[in-house]
């Protein structure tokens, strides 16, 4: 089922005659659980045309760099596959998304799909498209279970918020997703870049090299098996491992969802008939945490900045803004985890050879950063180039939620002490009361 709610319009009209239905890949990266490509598979059979879809990849992308690249290619190469395993042929061509994507329509196309995505730069790729488009144009949603809008027209303040709105209409979305057949095939459609080895491939594009690709690979195909194999191994004992870093016991599916590999409503289903008090722990953060933050990217165009945090939150922390600092690093220090306490720097070390930091650390590895810069504003913008440097999910609404938060962002007033004011603050005790913290410093050691 597409729910009509996940269906806009962006240029409403009448579809052009013949030609062929383009499907413009934006954060859906997969066939399985894709609502943009079904319903892309259905307009295509209704006009009885081809579906042919087009993927611009743009080399210059803010703050990527060659570990993102090759986790995106990785994507590009299992996508590429899966879509003519269904008579549909994908272009992969570089240049800026949109005008890619505007220059295949006009070989053709009936009508141009898109998904949504929920970043200022792809609401401006999208924008930008529809007025220079000359045949109707709509987006689907499906990186959400539940579309953005959906679940509210407003700024949620927390979780708490946020929750029940999305507990009230989660089972309505829950529901499996048929795939159609495409009845009209085409072989006319240039494939555009080789995506067949991606590591080679990304050694050839003029992107920042500074950062190698991390340990884990990315893709599809990748996704699928990580699925299956956190719901046979892993679910039953998420609730209660998922907050020791020693004991790897998240999902490990945050990067597969950033890059549109796993769509979430395939991972909540199959969570949802394992059922046990892990699958509610794992759905709760999957789809009430991960909307909380589209909410947050949706109605706050300062998301990603320190101006975007709470007045209450900047207004405490300015306050503090002169309070003495015990300790103080550089950027350059912070990225070479050069600091005195090893629990943080071995946080660093898990995200710079692995492109991934335990959740739970990354709450303490922030709130460190905002006790060790001169001002709260540096704070923030060191851990967002940090964050976007390494994390292999970086530049997501996850982390711009989850950055926002360790400075009071969907948080509350606690105790004032120095430096944080009345921000929620962190220290190594609790961590070692939490698990084994010296444990997690050696292996990162």
């Amino acid at each position: 089922m597409i729910h009509d709610s996940r269906v806009q319009p962006l240029r409403p009209g009448t579809p052009a005659r013949g030609g062929f239905v383009l499907l413009w890949v934006q954060a859906g990266v997969r066939t399985r659980d894709n609502h943009a490509l079904e319903y892309a598979v259905r307009q295509a059979n209704e006009r009885k045309v081809p579906l042919v879809a087009v993927f611009g990849l743009t080399p210059d992308y803010p703050e990527a760099n060659a570990r993102h690249f090759q986790y995106l290619l990785e994507g590009l190469r299992d996508l590429r596959v899966n879509l003519a395993a269904r008579g549909i042929l994908l272009s992969i061509r570089t240049g800026k998304p949109p005008e890619v994507a505007l220059t295949a329509a006009r070989e053709g196309a009936a009508l141009v799909v898109t998904d949504v995505g929920y970043l200022n730069l792809q609401r401006a790729w999208r924008d930008w498209l529809k007025a220079h488009l000359n045949v109707p144009f709509v987006q689907v949603e499906s990186e959400a279970v539940i579309p953005v809008h959906t679940v509210s027209r407003r700024l949620e303040y927390a979780a708490r918020t946020i929750r029940p709105k999305v507990q009230r209409l989660w089972h309505e979305y829950l529901v499996p997703l048929e795939e159609h057949e495409l009845q009209v095939q085409t072989d006319d459609w240039a494939a555009g870049l080789d995506v067949g080895d991606p590591a080679a491939l990304v050694k050839t594009l003029p992107v920042d090299h500074s950062v190698p690709p991390g340990t884990e690979r990315g893709g599809e195909d990748a996704a699928l098996e990580r699925v299956e194999e956190f719901i046979s191994m892993d679910l039953a004992r998420y609730d209660g491992r998922r907050n020791d870093p020693n004991e790897e016991g998240g999902s490990r599916l945050s990067a597969f969802l950033h890059y549109g590999h796993l769509s979430p409503l395939t991972a909540a289903l199959v969570a949802r008939e394992h059922g046990g008090p892990g699958a509610d722990a794992f759905i709760e953060e999957l789809i009430v945490r991960r909307e909380l933050s589209f909410n947050l990217c949706t109605f706050n165009p300062l998301y990603d900045q320190y101006d975007g945090l709470p007045e209450w939150s900047r207004k405490t922390l300015e306050e503090h803004a002169g309070d003495r600092r015990e300790h103080l690093y550089t950027r350059e220090q912070f990225d070479a985890a050069q600091t005195h306490d090893p629990y943080w720097n071995a946080a660093q070390r898990q995200m710079v050879q692995t492109g991934r930091m335990h959740n739970y650390m990354r709450m303490y590895w922030g709130k460190k950063i905002l006790e060790w810069t001169p001002d709260p504003r540096t704070a923030y913008a060191d851990m967002l180039w940090l964050n976007n440097r390494h994390e292999q999910d970086g530049r997501d609404p996850n982390s711009y939620a989850g950055l926002g938060w360790v400075l009071g962002l969907h948080d509350r007033p606690w105790a004032r002490r120095p430096v944080f004011g009345t921000v929620r603050y962190m220290n190594a005790g609790g961590l070692k009361r939490k698990f084994d913290a010296d444990r997690y410093a050696r292996t990162w050691a």
